[in-house]
């Protein structure tokens, strides 16, 4: 989709990035709070430094989203506050009870944003948009979560069953949480969807259909990569 000249322009529309920029935001630092614990279960010094080093990249992609808010005049802190609740709470009802569910979690987690903001991103104008993708770039460590997670799994098959059903209780929280944040932010939801002032400007619901289908279907790719049944 081609960039939208002065989107800014639009109240609207502005709103909408803003809650958008807003909930990457926190959400970077919220994955940076739950690394930096998990690494203090690492088995291993080289482990507990590789899960410190996933923490720095999500600290370093909450960076440029706060000063592409502050450039907008925006106080970056405000612009996450009406989303800390919502991913308390999914952190909440996804406590990890070991390291490999930490592990699994982040890479779960992290994977299924990326997905579905790329989708989102879309709909953005061309400088937004080049700013959510850099910062959805993963967080450069993907090979070594799968690699602990296929050694645990090869070390006691019984693993891969157990993590296999915490990916999938994952995946309903993290898309019933995101489902009920667009809900609740209706500019985030014109975004999306477009508004009355801007019509076809966002996805119909055969294209939601089809974006869902994709999030799983790349779920289910990823969770064969770590070995385990979706």
């Amino acid at each position: 989709m081609t960039a939208v000249p002065n989107a800014f322009e639009d109240p609207a529309y502005r709103l909408g990035v803003i809650d958008l920029l807003g909930l990457l935001a926190y959400g970077e630092i919220s994955a940076c709070e739950r690394l930096a614990e998990d690494a203090k279960l690492a088995p291993d010094l080289a482990t507990k430094v590789e899960v410190a080093a996933m923490a720095t990249t999500e600290f370093h992609h909450f960076e440029q989203l706060r000063d592409r808010l502050v450039g907008l005049q925006v106080d970056p802190f405000e612009a996450m506050r009406p989303f800390v609740s919502t991913f308390e709470r999914f952190h909440r009802l996804t406590q990890p009870s070991n390291f490999l569910e930490g592990l699994v979690k982040a890479y779960v987690g992290d994977g299924l944003a990326a997905d579905f903001y790329r989708e989102i991103a879309a709909f953005l104008d061309a400088d937004t948009r080049e700013l959510v993708l850099s910062t959805l770039s993963g967080t450069g460590h993907s090979e070594f979560v799968v690699d602990v997670i296929r050694r645990a799994i090869a070390d006691d098959p019984k693993v891969g069953g157990r993590l296999a059903l915490w990916a999938r209780r994952l995946m309903g929280e993290a898309l019933s949480h995101a489902q009920a944040v667009v809900a609740e932010r209706d500019a985030l939801t014109a975004v999306l969807v477009g508004s009355v002032d801007r019509p076809g400007s966002g996805m119909d619901l055969a294209m939601i259909g089809r974006m869902l289908t994709r999030l799983t279907e790349a779920h289910t790719t990823r969770m064969e990569t770590l070995g385990l049944a979706a």
